[in-house]
């Protein structure tokens, strides 16, 4: 699955345009590695995100192509 598609569809980020953006200005880590919005992302992977002065980390745990909301959350867990 598309990184930016997992950012929205496990509402890390509320919008894929956001997360497409976010992605091609440098701010999305797979695995250390800087990313673009196209890169693949799988299950065990982990994810840093920097918003500001704030930074994210997660595992991926399950891919969903479509989660209701109270399945989103269970698509990864916080680390950091």
């Amino acid at each position: 699955m598309r990184i930016d598609k997992f950012l929205k569809n496990s509402r890390i980020i509320k919008r894929r345009t956001v997360a497409k953006e976010a992605c091609d200005t440098g701010r999305v880590y797979i695995n250390g590695r800087a990313v673009k919005a196209g890169s693949e992302v799988s299950v065990g992977d982990k994810i840093k995100i920097d918003f500001g002065n704030n930074t994210m980390e997660v595992k991926v745990l399950e891919l969903l192509e479509h989660a209701p909301k109270d399945k989103a959350q269970g698509m990864y867990k916080i680390i950091n």
